[in-house]
């Protein structure tokens, strides 16, 4: 019988206590459930993995037919290795042969995978009352298990990486597991020959390209830098981003710099301010938003505002001119910032 904590399952998947029973692998991170699931189904296996016999299973299959079930946990292996099922998705339909099952396992291990079971749940409260029952809870990682988890990758493949690839990669890819680790193996595919990897490939082939472009012509146009923002209109005119969808942006960008400069009159620090805000900008945009409160004043933020509102309305009315109205009123707002 054993509920373990979330931070004890990764030390269970290394040296599990029990080698047959019914294991739950549940939580609201879907990657990391399939990901525990088959590092546990791999220690399950033993010596020779070729040799286990393991059966996967829908949960809607064992919803149409709950017998299924204990067929395929009783029926012996051709082969002698080690008999395990795995059942995605699993729920509370299978409660009943699991509570015929969970006393007399002869030798076979039952793998579940499920989401976000509260703690009353009667497919998880069946579990951790077996005398072999184990849940795993899968919570989303912690930004410092993320760190850890970026870190122990690129060591295992040799893999030298610049200082500030870890804090990029961590900011870019939130916590779902499974796209963490699809993300981690095309960094490593691609630095596989050269066994280096700077910031800027982590931005080349993980981040939103799109969002970069815009986050380059919001800051451009704050901080008053005319020919950045030529080149970042003429990257995501040319990919196609909509004028309407820019103008949005800007207007947000806008307004969040005026929301943030209020708490700077009132005397608090640009960079307090910055860091006080959830989600908190990405750390690479911190200098340049820093540098806008301090350019912009209220009444200034507030014309800027005004303008971009503006030419809004008057590109849904004339869809055609949008383009050419963009380029004109960021530009206009890129030198009110310029002369400040």
């Amino acid at each position: 019988m054993a509920a373990l904590k979330a931070h004890e399952v990764a030390r269970f998947l290394t040296r599990p206590d029990v080698d047959e029973g019914i294991f739950l692998a549940y939580g609201p991170d879907a990657g990391l459930v399939r990901e525990t699931a088959q590092r546990l189904i791999r220690k399950l296996s033993g010596d020779d993995p070729e040799q286990a016999s393991i059966v996967t299973l829908d949960g809607s299959e064992v919803d149409a037919d709950p017998s299924i079930l204990a067929v395929e946990a009783k029926t012996i292996s051709l082969f002698g290795g080690k008999r395990i099922v795995r059942v995605r998705g699993a729920g509370k339909s299978l409660v009943m042969t699991l509570t015929e099952l969970r006393d007399d396992m002869q030798g076979a291990s039952i793998v579940l995978e499920a989401g976000n079971l509260p703690p009353r749940d009667a497919l998880r409260a069946l579990v951790e009352a077996a005398k072999n029952g184990r849940a795993l809870p899968c919570y989303p990682d912690s930004d410092e298990a993320l760190a850890a988890l970026i870190r122990d990758t690129f060591n295992q493949q040799g893999i030298r990486v610049d200082a500030d690839v870890v804090g990029t990669l961590r900011e870019i890819l939130g916590n779902d597991r499974e796209i963490t680790r699809r993300e981690l193996e095309k960094l490593c595919l691609y630095a596989a020959a050269s066994k280096e990897l700077s910031r800027e490939d982590v931005l080349l082939l993980c981040a939103d390209n799109g969002m970069l472009v815009i986050d380059a012509i919001l800051d451009a146009t704050g901080g008053g830098h005319a020919e950045r923002l030529e080149l970042a209109l003429n990257r995501a005119l040319s990919s196609a981003v909509d004028p309407q969808r820019l103008l949005r942006m800007c207007m947000i960008h806008f307004d969040n710099l005026r929301r943030w400069r209020t708490e700077v009159d009132a005397g608090k620090a640009p960079r307090a301010v910055l860091d006080g805000q959830r989600p908190k900008p990405h750390f690479s945009r911190i200098g340049a938003l820093e540098q806008q409160l301090r350019l912009w004043s209220d009444n200034a933020l507030a014309t800027a505002s005004a303008r971009i509102l503006q030419t809004t309305a008057d590109t849904r009315r004339r869809p055609g001119l949008a383009e050419p109205a963009l380029r004109r009123t960021l530009l206009a707002i890129c030198m009110m910032a310029a002369a400040r």
